[in-house]
């Protein structure tokens, strides 16, 4: 059954966030989007979304207001800038950002928002383009428990799973927990593909081999066949994974932690930038080991 219940507005209409308002949409939701290039509404806007200059506009009486942006910068844009959202967000609302941020940054929102007697939630997702169509993505939602309850089903409408992680700040913590784990797993099977390359091996026979052992996680058996395959259409591009990698170390510098792996991957992505493969996905980091660079 369609439900006309929840008026919600979805800012930033990037490669997730666009799938996301689809999907509401398609949930019978009343559904209003903002994006700072107007452009990207216009599939949305034929779907049945209603568009709106700023974000400010886009939260005035909604329910639940969500943003999926690239960064730090950009979620600070969408919230706190003159016409942005905070201050137009209704006191009944649940503001729930899905962006990958620092850990400070989302700690800082949640402060802004109790300061102005708004809920609110860290709740970043696992999953990218193929999940986010199907309507499985996994929700990290950092906050309280009665907040996550107010919008768990609009959440398992975009999403097949949603944890709580704790307080504000612990969503977006382990969302780039996710991230470094995934990073350095196909930062290093790129290394040792380069390396059995060498040695006579084929990509698809060593994939192959290694998917059959104990070592082989589900990310690095889905991984390791796309490089196999050599396709590298972007879903997660490298220079997200960098901008991500640079979190992680920056938070975990602030936090007394360390981070050597992380940061010898982070460089291993830069590097990978630094020779023109920002746009390919993830795994195109493989082509930094194809020769001797």
């Amino acid at each position: 059954m369609l439900c006309m219940t929840k008026k919600i507005s979805v800012l930033g209409l990037g490669a997730m966030g666009s799938r996301m308002a689809s999907r509401l949409l398609a949930g019978g939701y009343d559904v209003t989007v903002f994006n700072r290039s107007a452009g990207a509404a216009a599939p949305l806007i034929e779907l049945g979304a209603a568009p709106a200059p700023t974000p400010r506009d886009a939260v005035e009486g909604c329910d639940i207001a969500i943003s999926c942006v690239r960064d730090d910068e950009a979620s600070r844009q969408v919230w706190l800038e003159p016409q942005g959202a905070l201050d137009a967000l209704p006191v009944s609302a649940v503001a729930v950002e899905s962006s990958t941020l620092t850990h400070a940054w989302a700690r800082e929102l949640g402060s802004a928002m109790t300061n102005a007697g708004k809920t609110f939630l860290d709740a970043p997702v696992v999953g990218s383009r193929p999940q986010a169509d199907a309507g499985q993505l996994i929700y990290l939602a950092g906050g309280k428990a009665e907040a996550l309850d107010r919008v768990r089903k609009v959440l398992l409408v975009m999403g097949g799973a949603v944890y709580h992680t704790g307080p504000v700040g612990t969503g977006t913590a382990m969302k780039l927990a996710v991230n470094a784990l995934f990073a350095v797993q196909v930062a290093a099977l790129g290394e040792v593909l380069g390396l059995l390359r060498r040695v006579g091996l084929g990509e698809s026979n060593a994939v192959d081999t290694l998917s059959s052992m104990p070592i082989a996680s589900p990310a690095m058996k889905g991984v390791g066949a796309l490089m196999a395959k050599r396709t590298f259409e972007p879903m997660f591009p490298v220079e997200l994974v960098e901008k991500d990698l640079g979190y992680v170390v920056d938070t975990a510098a602030q936090l007394s932690a360390m981070t050597p792996i992380a940061s010898a991957a982070r460089a291993t992505y830069r590097k990978a930038i630094e020779a023109g493969l920002g746009n390919d996905n993830i795994h195109g980091v493989m082509k930094l080991f194809d020769e001797v660079r």
